[in-house]
């Protein structure tokens, strides 16, 4: 009994260890070895929310994983922005995955200039989640001429639901994506859009509650659009998709599939006919997250008890 008894204690205390946070094994600012390899740099957000929400890190490093399965393709992961900037040149796209509203790490002035060359000179932009949620003013207004979408606070909405995506839209970015639904992530929705270019990719009904501005309940009923391509005037390419709030959204193949085509399609590589499939190993969801534990706080120093006070006579 009692060997029974250890061996069950082992697994229940492996089934509730834990998740790693052990980062120091996924490479950085590798640079591509040799030229002809097309360079894809991803950018991580720094830590956000709660424990498996926004893992932006650990879900940067997965799609570094998989796109390193893609023929001629070289990613180039970075800790928001990269020390080395040298990385940047020739980058064919850049992907941010992190948090918006002016925290983008190329939103500062002297990394604005790196980024704008990048896009000027016909690098595609990939932002997901919130990251293309910018303030109003110039910065924005860029975002959107390369994004084809931008989510300012005047007119956007946002929230957590369940989302089903019926109908697909026919693209190169949706080559393989199936029907799929998404429960309980997070969403941005009635973004400004430029007015030619953008072709929606996902769309779907989204509660009126959540429509939190005017314009927005304007639209009630309306099928919102969550996930975009953008052929800009000059030849470049932008995708976006404001879901993957989630960690465990990864598990959806329809969403591996539609962000990676629409990676190789900003970077202006070919997307296979039956899209981007890569296997998930669901272990790999509980490895390279960023450390939200809450520490243990401190024990509260001991208050001096005051002196009793001698009883009046």
């Amino acid at each position: 009994m009692l060997p029974r008894l250890l061996i069950f204690s082992a697994l229940t205390v492996l089934a509730f260890a834990a998740p790693s946070y052990d980062q120091s094994r996924v490479p950085l600012e590798v640079d591509a070895p040799r030229p002809g390899l097309a360079k894809i740099v991803i950018l991580a957000g720094g830590p956000s929310s709660k424990a498996m929400a926004h893992e932006y890190f650990a879900g940067c490093a997965l799609l570094l994983d998989w796109l390193k399965q893609q023929p001629g393709v070289w990613p180039v992961l970075a800790r928001e922005w990269p020390r080395n900037e040298r990385v940047l040149e020739g980058a064919r796209c850049v992907v941010y995955y992190g948090d918006g509203g002016g925290k983008q790490p190329f939103a500062t002035p002297q990394r604005w200039a790196a980024f704008a060359k990048l896009m000027d000179g016909g690098a595609g932009l990939v932002l997901l989640h919130q990251a293309m949620d910018f303030p109003a003013g110039p910065d924005g207004a860029a975002i959107k001429g390369w994004l084809g979408g931008v989510y300012h606070a005047d007119i956007g909405s946002r929230g957590h639901w369940d989302m089903e995506f019926k109908n697909i839209a026919a693209h190169e970015v949706t080559r393989g994506v199936k029907p799929f639904g998404a429960p309980a992530d997070g969403w941005l929705y009635n973004l400004h859009f430029a007015e030619k270019g953008v072709t929606p990719l996902l769309l779907g009904a989204v509660p009126d509650k959540s429509r939190s501005t005017t314009d927005a309940k304007k639209h009630n009923g309306r099928d919102e659009v969550i996930a975009w391509a953008y052929q800009r005037p000059d030849g470049g390419r932008g995708f976006s998709f404001t879901g993957a709030d989630l960690h465990q959204s990864w598990e959806y193949e329809s969403q591996r599939t539609l962000v990676l085509n629409g990676i190789l399609w900003s970077a202006r590589l070919p997307v296979p006919a039956d899209g981007v499939r890569v296997a998930l190993d669901p272990a790999s969801l509980e490895l390279n997250l960023d450390d939200k534990r809450t520490p243990a706080s401190a024990a509260p120093a001991a208050q001096k008890k005051a002196a009793p006070q001698k009883k009046q006579p």
